[in-house]
């Protein structure tokens, strides 16, 4: 018997559905892994997340297993090397400013102690949850998701704009879009 999953995952590759059932809206708190969201949906803009997903490896091995100290200090013969690598996306912008993103995060991180203790007070420290019937009922940005973006571009990131800070936010967890008829809707509102 097949469980139910959100219908946007429906037809999709194994590391697609994987991902799905086991990160998509469990909340996150280690700053690695808030980094590597930062990055994969800044290179998702324009394009789709199973483009991003498919290259995940090839971004981990390109941004020192998304490291932000490491990447932080890459240089411009860096950026040239990123520019030829197949692995990731080659669209200098966004190369670039995941390099300047991590420098930010690095800013954010002296701040606040870590880059998740202020990630989270745009939901007031825990999880939005959503009870959403359809796919269509969900939505591209939220007041919280513009406050984010706005947030972060005041510090100088870059590809942070509201639609894609909201799918950073869906994927870790700080808002939990799964629909209600989803086999995952339940397992994260259990802690699972």
């Amino acid at each position: 018997m097949s469980r139910k999953r959100c219908e946007w995952v429906e037809g999709q590759f194994p590391e697609y559905i994987d991902y799905h059932d086991t990160e998509w809206g469990v909340p996150v708190h280690d700053d690695r892994v808030h980094f590597e969201f930062l990055i994969l949906e800044g290179a998702q803009a324009g394009l789709s997340w199973s483009t991003i997903l498919k290259r995940r490896e090839g971004y981990r091995n390109a941004f020192a297993d998304f490291n932000p100290e490491e990447v932080a200090r890459f240089d411009e013969a860096k950026v040239q090397e990123l520019k030829q690598d197949p692995e990731i996306i080659r669209h200098e912008l966004k190369i670039r400013s995941a390099i300047s993103n991590a420098r930010h995060f690095l800013d954010i991180q002296n701040e606040f102690g870590s880059f998740d203790t202020y990630v989270w007070t745009f939901v007031e420290g825990e999880p939005i949850v959503n009870h959403w019937e359809s796919i269509k009922e969900v939505p591209a940005t939220t007041k919280e998701s513009e406050a984010l973006s706005k947030d972060l571009k005041k510090r100088g990131f870059k590809f942070v704009g509201s639609t894609i800070i909201y799918a950073y936010m869906q994927a870790c967890g700080l808002v939990m879009d799964h629909t209600t008829e989803c086999f995952r809707y339940q397992e994260i509102l259990n802690g699972e």
